[in-house]
């Protein structure tokens, strides 16, 4: 007689073992439709589960999360069952859901095309239309290869031959086909209702570029037809921003094979990574941080006691000099802790902060790298925090703070906050790691702020508060850090003498706040479609003349704009006016400063912001008084 507990804490007692539909029809038929999996005792599970003994049980809607997920991962196998019944000679191997979506991998003499993706589209439609129950099937392991090796789906059976043997393992089937996979799915395919094939894409087996060349199918799924039509619209604003396209657009930088990964900086787009290296700079300066700097290239006894030789070594770049060999470094927290050993520190130095933008090599693959968003070489405003124990919270407490404030200066007001726990592949006992995590928690709690914890998504060397940004377009991108780290300084020999007259290992807190300074103005781009804030824009200001009889006027203009520390251009071409400024609207610059003979009979500028406004004629003191504004408001035109 199974006592079904439910999130509610109501209980419900049963005369005998029964399945997760049983359970949630006894609660009403409503919820027996809408029933798309269980979540028993925290494991979710298919709604033909059976429960045989006392349970927790959540009943898993398209209103949780997970049945969003749950509702991706079966229309990949929706989509896997209509290639093959449009290609049947075509053979299944790995798909997965992603953000947002879904794809799978197929292996197929040809290259699928557009035309095909619109034929598997319909053909999913059909399949869901029938309603085919999702059955799973458990066998013993040998069992399951011979049937995929039977039905010519090769790739499946070498993905059960590396299961140990004698165990089982879990099929679905729903009409004609049936799929290796450890589910849970909806009920049948009915559920299915609103999907999108989005584009192909080649993929390596098993991400290996020695195997074969797979196709890659994307898909899309939702609850929703609002939502995928939201998030459809998302994807065309997304492309109109592209980072990519404007980067080259107002010639800020660009990227070639000769260098993959790494970035050329024209001159505008330096200016604009200047200004946010020097606005960084100030806020080191304004919260007690020393700002250092440590070698590229360390040798291979330094990451091996660090602990990133055995856990990361496969994304750094490495070199060999006189027998010895040497890695370019992936992250500045080793060099950071040189420093700090470079002396006898003492307790009442604590906490010392360090900054670098250290410049950083990591080993990425080549498809997975793209633009400025995914690089091999880039440079952090990475800072390391030495300190006691005791002083962890307020330390954490206050760059939470911090990190809310430079945000907002960027214009970015809507952050999640997020807390990664202990990773499987660590560094530390697990007494340290309840430390840690504790220590976040209760900087977390006395920041005020809401957080959802993310287990097994931490570092190597310690659990990790996440700030995720969102931009102007609904995307989230997370990029400031602060982690607790317990076992790097002791790792590495970092002591001071404590009031006892001991000597300690310090705690480390790392911590960044835009992360990749070559990421962050790739999302400053894409959320501000390139019409960055007047204090960030290259070229602020252009004067523009409309004949050859104002130009000294124009030039004289330009050179005051200049002494008062504003970015001016003079465009004293013999162009029309409407041409030049029709050229420097497509460039975005934040403002136009129009003179013909009123203007320079009367001392005058004519003002054209951003965005096709007249101000109107002003005296250039009344300009400048509005751009010294914007510019300590650091709001924009944009």
């Amino acid at each position: 007689m199974p006592v079904i507990t439910l999130p509610d804490g109501s209980k419900r007692e049963y005369a005998e073992a029964l399945t997760v539909a049983q359970v949630a029809a006894s609660i009403g038929t409503g919820l027996a439709k809408a029933a798309l999996a269980g979540k028993v005792d925290g494991r979710l599970v298919d709604t033909s589960h059976l429960i045989e003994n006392d349970a927790d049980l959540a009943i898993i809607t398209d209103k949780d999360p997970e049945g969003l997920e749950i509702i991706r991962h079966s229309t990949s196998h929706l989509m896997a069952y209509a290639v093959k019944e449009l290609f049947p000679e075509a053979q299944v191997t790995i798909g997965p859901v992603i953000e947002n979506g879904f794809y799978y991998d197929f292996s197929y003499k040809r290259p699928f095309t557009p035309e095909d993706l619109v034929a598997i589209e319909k053909r999913m439609v059909e399949l869901a239309k029938k309603d085919f129950p999702m059955v799973r099937d458990v066998k013993p392991r040998d069992e399951a290869i011979a049937f995929f090796k039977n039905i010519g789906e090769h790739y499946k059976a070498e993905l059960i031959a590396a299961i140990p043997a004698g165990e089982d393992v879990s099929l679905y089937c729903e009409g004609e086909f049936t799929d290796l996979c450890r589910g849970p799915h909806v009920p049948s395919t009915g559920k299915l209702k609103v999907f999108k094939l989005m584009k192909l894409a080649g993929a390596y087996w098993r991400g290996d570029s020695k195997n074969e060349m797979l196709q890659r199918i994307y898909g899309t799924a939702w609850t929703k037809k609002e939502d995928q039509e939201a998030y459809l619209h998302m994807l065309e604003e997304a492309e109109k921003r592209d980072h990519r396209r404007i980067g080259r657009q107002l010639d800020l930088f660009h990227m070639q094979d000769e260098a993959p990964g790494m970035v050329f900086w024209h001159p505008k787009g330096w200016s604009v990574w200047q200004e946010i290296e020097q606005y960084m700079r100030q806020v080191y300066r304004d919260n007690g941080y020393q700002e250092v700097r440590c070698p590229q290239i360390i040798d291979r006894s330094l990451w091996e006691k660090s602990g990133h030789w055995d856990n990361y070594k496969d994304n750094m770049f490495t070199t060999e000099s006189e027998k010895r060999d040497f890695a370019i470094k992936p992250m500045n927290c080793p060099g950071h802790v040189q420093v700090f050993n470079a002396d006898l520190r003492s307790y009442r130095e604590l906490p010392l902060r360090y900054g670098e933008f250290g410049s950083c090599h990591r080993n990425e693959p080549s498809g997975a790298l793209h633009g400025l968003m995914r690089v091999r070489g880039f440079v952090q405003d990475d800072g390391h925090i030495f300190c006691t124990e005791d002083q962890i919270q307020s330390e954490v407490t206050a760059f939470n703070a911090l990190v809310l404030k430079v945000y907002k200066d960027f214009g970015f007001n809507d952050v999640a906050v997020k807390l990664a726990l202990r990773p499987d592949k660590r560094v530390g006992s697990d007494e340290v790691w309840d430390k840690a995590e504790v220590a976040l928690r209760e900087a977390l709690t006395a920041s005020g702020m809401e957080w959802i914890e993310l287990p097994g998504e931490g570092a190597f060397y310690g659990p990790k508060i996440e700030f995720h940004i969102k931009d102007a377009i609904g995307r989230s991108w997370q990029c400031g850090t602060v982690q607790v780290d317990f076992s790097m300084p002791g790792r590495l020999g970092a002591e001071y003498v404590g009031e006892d007259n001991a000597r300690h290992t310090p705690v480390m807190l790392h911590r960044a706040i835009l992360g990749s300074l070559e990421r962050f103005i790739g999302i400053l781009i894409e959320n501000h479609s390139g019409n960055l804030p007047l204090w960030l824009a290259p070229v602020q200001a252009v004067v523009l003349n409309i004949s050859e009889n104002q130009a000294a006027y124009a030039e004289e203009l330009a050179n005051r704009l200049r002494t008062e520390g504003l970015r001016v251009e003079a465009d004293l071409r013999n162009e029309k006016i409407t041409y030049k400024i029709r050229e420097h609207s497509m460039q975005k610059r934040p403002y136009l400063l129009v003179v013909g003979d009123k203007e320079k009979e009367a001392g005058l500028v004519a003002v054209r912001a951003r965005g096709n406004q007249d101000l109107g004629q002003m005296s250039l003191e009344a300009f400048l008084e509005r751009v010294t504004r914007e510019r300590i408001e650091r709001t924009g035109t944009a």
